[in-house]
């Protein structure tokens, strides 16, 4: 479906329609009104509605959602029905933890390549893909039909190898890199700065407290 200027703010909120959704599916609810739902998700039905009406909105009068039928529409949307080929980029502690995660694969991401600069990591393996040399990294990237990169690398490389990894013909790029990147308007970049989500978790906390 085309994008027809909707909000960032309703975009982010589809992977939680997708992920209740999904759990929804597994319990075999074949229906559920935007009330309903919206208790679920603790969300205002008028959000909801609102939201999907972007999409076209999916809802019938006096029946509501049909569960698998807004589940897999969403995932379309989210572009979940393809297949996207990642390379990771630093094979520490953030980067096997995410190669480890097997949700990546159920959603249609297929992690193809690892690399890192660490003479003592090339040749291991984290769930069947080999940690390979930088050295390699464009060659693999146009040989394997790869459309995003993940960065977990520290900032000071994070700027060179995002330039490399845009002349190689990537996509995207999935950057947990503390540093923003400078790239051409048709690279998606997202931006994943964990101490910025953590110093948000002490503004609640903080607010919380102070509440009391």
């Amino acid at each position: 479906m085309e994008d027809k200027g909707i909000s960032r703010a309703v975009i982010s909120r589809l992977p939680r329609y997708y992920r209740y959704l999904g759990q929804l599916v597994d319990e075999g609810v074949e229906k559920i009104s935007s009330n309903d739902l919206s208790i679920l998700m603790k969300v205002t039905a008028s959000q909801i509605r609102q939201d999907l009406n972007n999409f076209g909105g999916f809802g019938q009068q006096g029946y509501g959602y049909n569960v698998k039928f807004l589940y897999e529409e969403i995932a379309n949307i989210l572009g979940l029905d393809k297949k996207h080929n990642l390379v990771l980029i630093g094979a520490g502690n953030l980067g096997h933890a995410l190669a480890n995660y097997v949700n990546f694969e159920r959603r249609g991401f297929i992690i193809k390549g690892i690399f890192d600069k660490n003479e003592n990591v090339h040749g291991k393996k984290i769930r069947d893909v080999e940690v390979r040399p930088m050295s390699e990294m464009k060659e693999f990237v146009l040989k394997n039909d790869i459309d995003i990169a993940v960065l977990t690398i520290p900032k000071e490389s994070a700027v060179t190898v995002a330039a490399e990894l845009v002349n190689c013909g990537i996509k995207a790029i999935w950057n947990f890199a503390h540093v923003d990147l400078n790239v051409p308007d048709n690279i998606v970049v997202e931006n994943v700065h964990l101490s910025e989500s953590l110093m948000k978790l002490s503004y609640d906390l903080n607010n919380t407290e102070k509440g009391n």
